[in-house]
C-alpha cells in the first residue's frame, strides 16, 4: 500500500506532463469519468457537501481501519478533483488522512486554476474528508 505522500508525488508527475491547462482540464475530466458512479443509496442531503457550487456527494465506509471514500458530482471538473482526492487519501487510516499535508494540490497548480468557488469547494470537499477521518478515530476510540 502507497503512502499519502506516494501517491500525491503519482499525481504530480501525471499532471507534469502537460504545460497547457487545457490539457490538464482534460486529464481531470477523464479521471471524473472512470470513477464509478455512486449507488443511489449514497446520494442523500446527508452525503452532500456544503459549500461546493455543484452538487458533491462523498461517502465514507470504515473498513478494516482504514477509510474507503467514494464520491460523486454532477460537474465534470469537479467529479475530477473529487477523484483526485480519493485516488490520494482513500484507504487510509484516520490518523493518516488527519496527518496528511496534502501539497500536491498547490504543487499541480490547481488551485489558481479553478474559480474561487470551485477553489471553495475544493477546500470543502477536503474538510469534509477530514471530518470523516476525526469523527471515525472518535467512535474507535
Amino acid at each position: 500500500m502507497k503512502t499519502i505522500n506516494e501517491l500525491q508525488d503519482e499525481v504530480i508527475d501525471e499532471f507534469s506532463n502537460f504545460d497547457d491547462w487545457m490539457d490538464k482540464y482534460q486529464l481531470l475530466i477523464d479521471l471524473g469519468s472512470e470513477q464509478p458512479p455512486l449507488d443511489e443509496q449514497y446520494k442523500t442531503e446527508q452525503n452532500l457537501i456544503d459549500g461546493c457550487q455543484s452538487r458533491v456527494w462523498l461517502q465514507a465506509d470504515f473498513i478494516d481501519g482504514k477509510i474507503i471514500f467514494q464520491a460523486e458530482s454532477d460537474a465534470l471538473i469537479v467529479k475530477g478533483i473529487i477523484a483526485l482526492l480519493i485516488k490520494v487519501v482513500s484507504g487510509h487510516t484516520p490518523d493518516e488522512i488527519l496527518d496528511a499535508d496534502l501539497y500536491f494540490i498547490d504543487r499541480i497548480g490547481l488551485k489558481e486554476h479553478l474559480s474561487p468557488t470551485r477553489s471553495n469547494g475544493l477546500l470543502a470537499m477536503v474538510k469534509q474528508m477530514r471530518m470523516y477521518a476525526l469523527a471515525f478515530k472518535a467512535k474507535r476510540s
